[in-house]
């Protein structure tokens, strides 16, 4: 997951920090936090007028916990027919769960829940 969230990331033409630990996470549940990170910044790209990013990928207690934050105009919204609405409905197809604050002025932060793979003890 690391090397494919720092590929996305360099692709941008913002600068954007990217700290992803190995958390264990199902096929289905690694296909949803890679496209809510593409589409994430997909979005700033687009609209965020940023001069920077951040990426933060890390477990906490069940979950994988995705953050993706930028220092743009905000005003990022999760109505129904808007991207970030069909963000969550990926998420919810694996048991995930999709936040946004996106305050008009900014910053935006995204925070989307996966659960872990279980492990094989």
């Amino acid at each position: 997951m690391r090397a494919a969230v720092t590929a996305l990331a360099a692709r941008g033409s913002r600068p954007t920090s990217v700290d992803v630990d190995d958390v264990p996470l199902t096929d289905a549940g690694q296909n949803a936090a890679y496209f809510v990170v593409a589409e994430a910044l997909a979005n700033l790209e687009k609209h965020s007028r940023a001069d920077s990013a951040a990426v933060d990928i890390h477990a906490m207690g069940a979950l994988a916990v995705i953050n993706v934050s930028d220092d743009g105009v905000g005003g990022a919204s999760m109505a129904k027919g808007q991207g970030l609405a069909g963000l969550a409905d990926r998420l919810a197809g694996v048991d995930g769960t999709l936040t946004v604050s996106s305050p008009v002025g900014g910053p935006t932060q995204l925070t989307a829940t996966v659960p872990l793979a279980a492990r094989n003890s």
